[in-house]
């Protein structure tokens, strides 16, 4: 997943607790001139990417429209928390904003829920929609054939490395591991020739939520075959895919992982926060060796993010996740991403379509996209020079873009991942076998899928 976000120091803004809803949202009685606009803000107060972003938003906004005001609701919490927070204030007009910050796996799960309003109707009308690449528009439809969201930008998934660590182990700077063999083979290396070093992170168990089941898992699995179907979603029987041989390989990977001692110990891989201890602390310090992470993690290294790193493109490699036994295509990627939601029960759901509108021209999305190292949805931003040449990476992140994979986004995707995610986490801690983890998601899926399931 995507790490937190911050708010900018012109804006003095609480974290939303639980207790607060009610006095946040919009519904009856809400200034019909003011826009409330949810999202995300991260529990380390140090990145401001997203806040400073919106800062400038929101200044524009009310430049061009006189009279009406833009009020930022942030969530302070990580992943898993700000999900449930977010559907409680959705479920009533009461506590509603106008505009809301979705990740795209959960969108067909709120649209089933009632929480979102389409947005066709508004689309239609924008010429901007023609420049969003068709794959981002298909991440925010919902089985309706209708849209809910618009996206900010994409990711993609690959392999970063320590180019000091990998010196020491006698390791290329110019690394590419053909198959997940050679990848623990180089972790190994590590873990002999340098000492005080974790060899490789993959993110693991509940706690890591839908990073572990994305960066962790999904990078494994849909790198078992050859990419021409998806291993957990049989699109055209509409059933999810019980855990097979390549299921099982996967898990079997993150096995070794933990059970050699070539990742972090298990106490740190299980705690919520260590994807910030990750890029704040691990790569920064040369005290991790590979890292199976994200497009977007320079974001926490730019000037004024707090974890500061201008060396960053340096002293670090990049390298592509390959499959599992080099087979074609020979590497594999996952990508997500955000998107900005009208909620269902929205009191000024017309002015919060006006502010995305404001947020979506193509000077200001080529902005995010650079700002939060992401990935371009729109044609007119990534076809621009100055996009590819704005940030190391972004043309290697962009190109994944070919090898990538989509989740399986349907309204059980949610619990499937947690099903995902607590295999992982049984294999991890040694508490469960593969056959025993393999077994135990097969009985979660069913249950979270009213068995609708079926075996390859």
């Amino acid at each position: 997943m995507r790490p937190s976000f911050r708010f900018t120091a012109l804006f003095t803004l609480t974290a939303l607790a639980p207790t607060s809803l009610a006095a946040c949202g919009g519904g009856s009685g809400s200034d019909p001139d003011t826009v409330k606009v949810s999202f995300k803000q991260s529990t380390d107060n140090s990145i401001k990417v997203m806040d400073t972003y919106l800062d400038g938003i929101k200044k524009q906004f009310e430049k061009a429209n006189p009279g009406k005001k833009v009020e930022f609701v942030p969530i302070k919490a990580p992943d898993a928390e700000y999900y449930t927070k977010l559907q409680q204030m959705l479920r009533s007009p009461k506590t509603a904003p106008d505009l809301v910050y979705e990740d795209t796996f959960l969108i067909n799960s709120d649209i089933t829920s009632g929480y979102l309003k389409p947005l066709d109707p508004y689309l239609d009308k924008w010429k901007d929609w023609d420049q969003f690449i068709d794959t981002s528009k298909a991440a925010t439809e919902g089985e309706d054939g209708k849209t809910y969201g618009v996206p900010d930008g994409t990711d993609t998934r690959g392999l970063w490395f320590s180019k000091d660590v990998f010196a020491k182990a006698g390791l290329p700077a110019d690394w590419q591991p053909r198959t997940w063999d050679e990848v623990l083979d180089a972790a190994r290396a590590i873990k002999e020739k340098v000492p005080g070093v974790t060899p490789l992170n993959v993110y693991t168990g509940k706690p890591a939520g839908e990073a572990a089941t994305m960066q962790g898992f999904q990078m494994l699995l849909y790198g078992t075959n050859d990419g021409t179907a998806d291993p957990m979603y049989d699109k055209d029987a509409k059933k999810w895919i019980t855990a097979g041989k390549g299921f099982e390989d996967a898990l079997a990977f993150v096995e070794s992982v933990y059970k050699e001692k070539l990742g972090p110990e298990v106490s740190d891989a299980l705690d919520p926060n260590f994807g910030t201890k990750v890029r704040g602390e691990l790569l920064p310090q040369g005290k991790l060796g590979i890292a199976l992470d994200g497009s977007w993690l320079p974001q926490d290294w730019l000037e004024g993010s707090g974890h500061e790193w201008p060396e960053w493109s340096k002293e670090l490699g990049l390298a592509a996740m390959p499959t599992q036994h080099g087979q074609a295509p020979g590497k594999v990627s996952m990508s997500g991403g955000w998107a900005w939601s009208v909620p269902a029960k929205a009191a000024n759901p017309d002015l919060a379509f006006e502010f995305v509108k404001t947020m979506q021209t193509k000077a200001n999305a080529q902005k995010w996209y650079v700002a939060n190292s992401g990935i371009a949805v729109r044609e007119d931003v990534a076809n621009d020079p100055a996009y590819s040449a704005a940030q190391p990476g972004i043309k290697f992140f962009t190109d994944l873009v070919e090898s990538t994979h989509y989740r399986p986004a349907y309204p059980a995707y949610p619990k499937v991942s947690v099903a995902v995610q607590e295999a992982m986490e049984g294999v991890t801690t040694g508490d469960l076998s593969v056959e025993e983890a393999a077994r135990g998601y097969d009985e979660a899926l069913k249950e979270a899928t009213d068995n609708q399931v079926v075996s390859r």
